[in-house]
């Protein structure tokens, strides 16, 4: 809608960097639930409407010179369908020669049906990766769920199951700018995949309670209308909105509870953009980086220092939960875009995410990686390497600690993780995925 930081100049007298808009749901481009405004400013924000010599802080995007696309397919409710998401995947690609476009971000995703090779999301995101985009994923956010006795196993959603993309979970900072001190969001969803047991997330971002663009209200862009609409996401949450006094000390002492324009969000739908910026960094660095070359860079340099386990508490349930920090939690790592645009090692082959295979002789899990791949090609991009030594026993055998999906676990939930049929409900509807975390937790 036209946010002042994302202006070529951070305001109303430079060049809008939203060069084309196009909708797919209905009601015009504009965001009317302040989801998809808030993912732009994560990419591209310029941080112009919170950088003057009084303020505390400054609230930039991660590429804040790139470019946008404004493809609409979410609705007032953040809601769409396979249908609009692909037809819009499909502009994209028909644009991406004349437009440059070089990243897709997608923070959205539905439940998993059928193998990602019949899945109709995931031929689409294939298709534009072949063509050269670099298509980045929301993990989801149901890592909390034990609805099917996995503890929050297997629940990434489509099309962030297709091993092609880039696949992001969500990570919770605790207000320090220290990795070391970042844990896992408990929310953020975990693999493998259903069905096809790819091994997700690929990699973890900040994702929790992450400060981005609130938009100005805008004119009702039916015929004869001339009332102004609001993003629906502030509204029903204002708690979420940022106080100026939260980084205008000087006009915070005298005016405490006035609003600005930025807004607090959660979920791996906020920590995808983090990816994509990265991305969009890597190949403003180097143009002829190909999709394979980014993924693999921003995996291998991901940093991969963590706790065993984490634990956190529910303020409102008291429900607790344990995370455990395996790759199906936390992939190649978490995301260090200073040291992925640092690294200039060699890559060769694809850089398709690896297959979790289960040996029920041995009771443990192997990672397979697929022919030709880069994972598979020399001791600088092995398996270890990659994900890190840590989660490994005897080279590919997955470390798995108490709560594992199978042993201890039902045998309803063992077959939703490792069986061939899938124990989910009918409703193909694609969300943001941002609908049970909007708040954030500690």
């Amino acid at each position: 809608t036209g946010h002042t930081d994302l202006y070529s100049t951070g305001g109303g007298g430079g060049k809008l960097r939203i060069i084309y808009s196009q909708d797919f749901v209905g009601g015009g481009t504009n965001d009317y639930y302040g989801h998809g405004e808030h993912v732009a400013g994560i990419i591209a924000g310029s941080g112009k409407s919170s950088n003057y010599s009084t303020y505390a802080r400054t609230f930039k995007g991660i590429a804040p010179n790139a470019n946008l696309i404004n493809l609409r397919v979410l609705d007032q409710n953040g809601q769409g369908t396979d249908s609009g998401v692909i037809a819009a995947i499909q502009v994209a690609i028909n644009l991406q020669s004349k437009l440059h476009i070089r990243v897709m971000n997608l923070s959205l995703g539905r439940q998993v049906f059928e193998s990602y090779t019949l899945d109709p999301l995931c031929q689409a995101v294939e298709a534009a990766w072949k063509k050269g985009i670099v298509v980045v994923a929301a993990a989801g956010n149901s890592g909390r769920d034990n609805s099917m006795g996995t503890s929050g196993y297997a629940t990434i959603t489509s099309p962030g199951n297709d091993p092609y993309v880039i696949t992001v979970g969500a990570m919770k900072t605790a207000g320090s700018p220290l990795r070391s001190n970042s844990l896992i969001a408990s929310y953020s969803s975990k693999g493998p995949t259903l069905l096809d047991h790819v091994v997700k997330p690929d990699i973890v971002a900040p994702g929790n309670r992450v400060v981005s663009l609130y938009g100005p209200p805008f004119v009702n862009p039916n015929p004869g209308g001339s009332y102004y609409f609001y993003e629906a996401l502030p509204q029903q949450y204002p708690q979420n909105l940022v106080f100026f006094s939260y980084y205008n000390p000087t006009f915070g002492s005298s005016n405490p509870s006035t609003a600005s324009d930025y807004y607090f969000l959660s979920g791996t739908s906020m920590a995808t953009p983090v990816v994509s910026g990265a991305a969009a960094l890597l190949l403003q660095a180097n143009g002829k980086l190909t999709p394979d070359q980014v993924k693999a860079r921003l995996m291998k340099t991901a940093y991969k220092a963590f706790p065993s386990t984490s634990t956190t508490v529910d303020p409102v349930t008291a429900a607790t939960y344990v995370s455990q920090y395996d790759i199906f939690t936390v992939g190649a790592g978490y995301l260090d875009i200073g040291a992925a645009l640092a690294n200039s090692d060699p890559v060769t082959g694809s850089a398709l995410s690896p297959t979790a295979v289960y040996d029920s002789t041995q009771n443990a899990v192997y990672v397979v990686t697929a022919a030709g791949s880069t994972w598979d090609s020399s001791v600088l991009w092995g398996t270890s390497v990659v994900w890190g030594t840590n989660v490994f026993v005897n080279g590919t055998s997955v470390v798995w600690s108490g709560s594992v999906c199978w042993g201890t676990s039902t045998d309803a939930a063992f077959s939703v993780v490792w069986g061939t049929s899938v124990l989910w409900g009918t409703s193909n509807q694609v969300a943001s995925e941002t609908s049970n975390v909007i708040l954030g937790e500690d």
